[in-house]
């Protein structure tokens, strides 16, 4: 066994205990962490047999095994980017209604403020 294949081993288990750790810490949320688990287990699956890359490359028909590394890593990170964008865009949306909620209170709490001045 070559030091690219246990550095490749090495990796590919840190990143999964990492993601469980953050996971366990609470620092990471069960839906951003299934791509991590997802990419982390892939890797160390290739990183302990690479033929399986291999032969998932040949049977996609992509001519060298690291264009479909290449491939993937670009699908997930664009799926990872989607997922971000999305929840952004749902943020922005509540985080809209906040705001005119707070301005509508503000009214009425400066109505509410005026309204014994005005009695006096």
């Amino acid at each position: 066994m070559t030091i690219q294949y246990i550095l490749g081993i090495a990796s590919a288990a840190f990143v999964l205990i990492l993601v469980v750790e953050l996971l366990r810490r609470r620092q990471l949320r069960e839906r951003h962490a299934a791509w991590w688990l997802l990419l982390g287990v892939f890797a160390l699956v290739i990183s302990i047999y690479p033929p399986f890359l291999d032969w998932i490359g040949a049977s996609l028909g992509f001519k060298a095994p690291i264009n479909l590394v290449f491939f993937l890593s670009l699908i997930i990170l664009f799926l990872v980017a989607l997922q971000h964008s999305a929840e952004l865009t749902k943020i922005e949306g509540q985080n809209q209604k906040l705001v005119e909620k707070v301005a509508l209170l503000e009214i009425r709490l400066k109505k509410i403020e005026d309204k014994p001045r005005e009695s006096k």
